[in-house]
């Protein structure tokens, strides 16, 4: 009896497993370029500034990864991330929508035969290095590269080259709290920027440094707006 009862156990987890497998949405570049129309005004204009919760410029996502993509878009959705106008978009997204934007900005202005930035040709400055070294785990580079552009997890961005003022304010977005329109939730960044780890001016300077590495991510100009097309 114990041994039947167990494999329908294991017959039940296998459905499951394989009823999730199923349900997995794949994004197609194609249809994400005819859902962008909420996107292109703030990721596809050069220098363009948001101004909540303070004057920066918007994130370069074109050439990030699709999985980090949809996994911010969902943490905007579900508020675990909750800048208003990214939740007000998020909101109107499904799945599909999601996986097919990010499928778009993956490959957005990537050419055939690219290749990402080779590693860094200088060492890492003693300042930033001493900065980085205060956690003892290293998870700065453990998670999002040596070069910051090389993630261990699919989940994480990619950093280098990003907007030095934009880093800065995703990096105390993390020590905000109770906040209900402020402020991002994830326990492991939180924990990285803490105020007894890193000043306001520490912070400044590590995001000027990664903002500093070569990367890949970059903006495309979205020429619907240009041309009125």
């Amino acid at each position: 009896m114990n041994k039947l009862l167990t494999t329908m156990f294991a017959l039940a987890v296998a459905c499951v497993t394989l009823s999730a497998e199923a349900q997995q949405v794949t994004g197609k570049p194609q249809d994400g370029a005819r859902k962008v129309a909420m996107c292109v005004g703030c990721h596809g204009i050069i220098g363009y500034q948001a101004s909540f919760p303070e004057i920066y410029k918007v994130p370069m996502i074109a050439g990030q990864s699709a999985t980090y993509i949809v996994s911010a878009l969902t943490a905007y959705k579900g508020g675990d991330r909750k800048h208003p106008t990214m939740r007000a978009i998020a909101d109107t997204l499904t799945e599909q929508d999601m996986a097919d934007l990010a499928a778009y900005y993956s490959q957005l202005g990537v050419k055939e035969g690219d290749a990402p930035p080779v590693a860094l040709a200088k060492a890492t400055p003693d300042n930033i290095q001493a900065l980085i070294s205060r956690d003892k785990d290293n998870s700065c580079t453990k998670c999002h590269g040596a070069n910051f552009n090389t993630p261990n997890d699919g989940t994480v961005p990619k950093l280098a080259g990003q907007h030095a003022d934009y880093l800065f304010v995703a990096l105390k977005s993390y020590r905000v709290k109770n906040n209900p329109h402020l402020g991002r939730s994830n326990a492991v960044m939180a924990g990285q920027v803490e105020p007894k780890k890193f000043t306001n001016a520490e912070l400044k300077t590590l995001a000027s440094y990664i903002s500093s590495v070569p990367g890949e991510l970059k903006t495309v100009p979205e020429s619907r707006i240009h041309h009125g097309a």
